[in-house]
């Protein structure tokens, strides 16, 4: 399954999740997470970075990326709006509510179990 999570902020925020991913223990035993850029506009050199990627494997558990990723926003000073797209599903936490955790771990378990192309 492939995730790609978008932060309104800036790359800096990007590369912060992308480590504070690498560091979890069940994020990084089942998932690879790289940055990744858009196609540079006319005039652009198109270094920046403006997704995280995850690619996910078997043992892979949408609860404890939803919590880890939580925990992230948490240690943020400005906790950044977090974006995650699975095919057609996109889910937005924003004040990571007990209901909007559930409801983020519900639908990627679906995305996961209805195994929609990427």
């Amino acid at each position: 399954m492939r995730l790609a999570v978008h932060i309104e902020s800036a790359e800096r925020e990007l590369r912060s999740l992308q480590g504070w991913l690498r560091s979890d223990p069940d994020v990084r035993r089942s998932a690879v997470v790289e940055l990744r850029g858009a196609a540079p506009r006319p005039g652009e050199m198109g270094t920046a970075f403006d997704v995280l990627e995850l690619v996910t494997g078997n043992g892979w558990s949408a609860a404890s990326f939803v919590m880890a990723v939580v925990a992230w926003r948490q240690s943020r000073p400005q906790r950044p709006r977090v974006e995650i797209r699975r095919a057609g599903t996109v889910i937005v936490l924003t004040d990571c509510s007990e209901e909007e955790i559930e409801r983020a771990t519900r639908a990627l378990e679906a995305a996961q179990a209805d195994g929609a192309p990427e």
